[in-house]
């Protein structure tokens, strides 16, 4: 109509917060021995040997992949879940490939149908995509730890609740009497409870098995939800215990009714995993050697790098499990993140995972040995 403003294309989304990390990188890149980069959390070590194996065997993919995964796969997936995570008997029916857990983290709350006036529930400290999958949705994302805290309005609207545990950035578990207490809860409020477990591998101390630990818990478990999995998804990556960020190769299972939805709406999407990347899943999911040998490398990271946290005048918080260790100066996030990069050391933000995380910040466990060593060096010597 003439006179009248266009409205603009595009989604109306915050911008990235990364893109905020760039006058810091230019500082650090200026230190003569290089930049020690722990802020986002890539992995770098090399994807293992029988997985890039398995992914070249199937590179001969000329036919359309199935939305819902091969069976083989999903048998995997499930054979996994009864020998890691404590899960016995999960339907291979019930088991949906995903392209990595982003997409899924952020697209759910649309897949499951939410729309305005409902309410998803996150951590109080978290990955800000359970933020923007609510947004897309045009749903309202509230932070919390407990449902039971929430005022009545915002209860009685609520359709999904994120888990994170391990959570990203804080590295905190929660034990099954915790998790059973908030499907409890979502349930008898009728919402979704989706866990994102993609660090349910990483765990350390108590929380150890290859110690006197206990292994982390998952929302499948018996022990947290009975004898049904219904209103709940487990989330999971392979990106980090498998070094196959690149390969975007993740998975959700859980409630039938609701994995069956999803097979539907992602049939209609387009939303497919590629055949050789499922391969790669089904070959990686079978062999748990590189993933102990994945971990032991980032334990001996962390047992180097927590100390000199440490020494440098930094508290670390929580990181009981996880690829990160959550840290305070008793600074303003900013100005650690500024005295960091001064030393050539980037972290991550704590202020980007909500209003909770300000005066926080997260070092990842991703650099390589050489790097962390550096950054060791770096911390320790600035202390002295």
């Amino acid at each position: 109509m003439a006179g009248r403003e266009p409205t603009p294309f595009g989604l109306q989304l915050p911008g990235y917060p990364w893109d905020s990390m760039a006058p810091f990188q230019e500082i650090a890149a200026r230190h003569p021995d290089g930049v020690v980069d722990l802020s986002i959390g890539t992995p770098v070590d090399p994807t293992p040997a029988l997985i890039r194996e398995a992914l070249g065997a199937a590179a001969d993919a000329h036919g359309y992949p199935t939305t819902h995964g091969t069976l083989a796969l999903r048998q995997a997936v499930s054979a996994w879940f009864a020998r890691r995570r404590g899960v016995p008997g999960l339907d291979p029916q019930d088991i949906l490939p995903t392209v990595g857990s982003k997409e899924l983290v952020a697209w759910l709350p649309l897949l499951l149908g939410l729309g305005k006036g409902d309410v998803v529930v996150r951590p109080a400290i978290a990955y800000p995509t359970y933020d923007i999958g609510a947004h897309l949705a045009g749903a309202t994302p509230v932070a919390s730890d407990s449902l039971a805290d929430l005022p009545q309005d915002l209860r009685d609207r609520v359709r999904l609740v994120w888990i994170n545990s391990p959570g990203n950035p804080t590295g905190e578990v929660l034990d099954a009497h915790q998790l059973r207490s908030i499907v409890d809860d979502a349930r008898a409020l009728g919402a979704v409870v989706a866990s994102d477990e993609c660090y349910g591998e990483l765990g350390w101390g108590r929380w150890d098995p290859a110690g006197s630990g206990s292994a982390v818990p998952s929302i499948l478990d018996p022990q947290v939800c009975g004898d049904s999995h219904e209103l709940l998804l487990a989330v999971y990556s392979l990106s980090k215990q498998s070094n196959l960020a690149g390969y975007r190769a993740a998975f959700t299972a859980g409630d039938p009714a609701l994995i069956a939805s999803l097979v539907n709406s992602r049939k209609h999407a387009g939303m497919i995993v590629p055949y050789p990347v499922q391969e790669a899943m089904r070959v990686a999911l079978g062999d748990d050697a590189h993933v102990e040998e994945q971990k032991d490398r980032y334990r001996r990271r962390r047992a180097r790098l927590l100390p000199a946290l440490r020494e440098a005048g930094l508290t670390i918080h929580g990181s009981d499990a996880g690829l990160y260790l959550w840290a305070s100066s008793g600074k303003p996030t900013w100005e650690t993140i500024g005295r960091l990069a001064e030393l050539g050391i980037l972290a991550g933000p704590g202020s980007f995972y909500g209003d909770a995380g300000e005066g926080f910040v997260r070092f990842a466990l991703t650099g390589s040995d050489e790097r962390i060593d550096a950054a060791v060096t770096r911390l320790v010597g600035a202390s002295r």
